[in-house]
């Protein structure tokens, strides 16, 4: 890990869960860390709990939704820190509704933060390090439900699971179009079970409903420090490696 001491890193989502666990990796690695979303009080507390690490904090306020937010994050990045050497796309939503019923608003909601927040995030990471000819990573926390569909739980996932199917697409298709250009930025993509985070419940879902999906599920969930070493885990590879997918999960999962 000593080549990322230094280095630049942005993490979407990082005021909570599987972001907030990647961000602290990161810090305590020595990385300078750009931490996006949208409740800057949690991303500031983060900073004062990181002060004595190795690394560096940089909370900025960003809705993954809106494409103002993000350039305006990019460029800061730019201004202050000069480059980025890794993004962790990890911003991502779930909403509790079905598609025989559900409103168009919530499904655009999905849509909206888990593929085009992705891929805004993505280009504007891939114009810095193309411009300054690094040899970045592009990490995209995907899901299970992104190549299975998540049958004990089918009438909740509604369009999730096509934006994570679309997730596995994009990161393939990144990482054709960069190599057709020669270009040395390697595009992985994690994809969990089951971990223990707040998504569930900021998706509308009652206690009831939560503790019925972990019974169906096993009652085995990930810790979201799991997928945080996972990241780890992509960065000590050479240059001359891509691991282009990692499936990680709970050991007993059955969703």
């Amino acid at each position: 890990m000593e080549q990322w001491i230094g280095a630049v890193a942005v993490v979407t989502g990082a005021s909570a869960g599987i972001g907030e666990s990647i961000a602290i990796e990161l810090v305590k690695k020595g990385l300078k860390v750009v931490g996006l979303a949208r409740r800057i009080d949690r991303l500031n507390k983060l900073k004062e709990d990181l002060k004595n690490e190795s690394g560096e904090f940089h909370p900025i306020k960003c809705d993954m939704t809106i494409e103002e937010d993000i350039l305006a994050a990019f460029q800061w990045t730019r201004n202050n820190l000069g480059s980025v050497n890794l993004l962790v796309n990890n911003a991502g939503t779930f909403r509790n509704t079905n598609l025989t019923e559900g409103k168009t608003s919530d499904w655009k909601t999905v849509i909206d933060l888990n593929l085009l927040g992705l891929c805004i995030a993505t280009r504007e990471a891939v114009k810095i390090m193309t411009e300054k000819n690094l040899a970045g990573l592009i990490i995209h926390i995907n899901s299970i439900s992104g190549h299975f569909p998540l049958i004990t739980v089918a009438s909740m996932v509604n369009v999730y699971g096509a934006t994570k199917y679309g997730v596995t697409n994009l990161a393939e298709t990144l990482r054709l179009e960069l190599a057709t250009k020669k270009s040395k930025i390697r595009v992985s993509s994690i994809s969990p079970g089951a971990v223990k985070t707040e998504i569930l419940e900021a998706s509308g879902l009652d206690k009831h409903e939560i503790d019925k999906m972990r019974i169906q599920n096993g009652t085995a969930l990930l810790e979201p420090v799991d997928v945080a070493n996972a990241v780890l885990y992509l960065m000590t590879t050479p240059p001359s490696v891509n691991v282009t997918e990692l499936i990680i999960r709970p050991t007993g999962e059955i969703m």
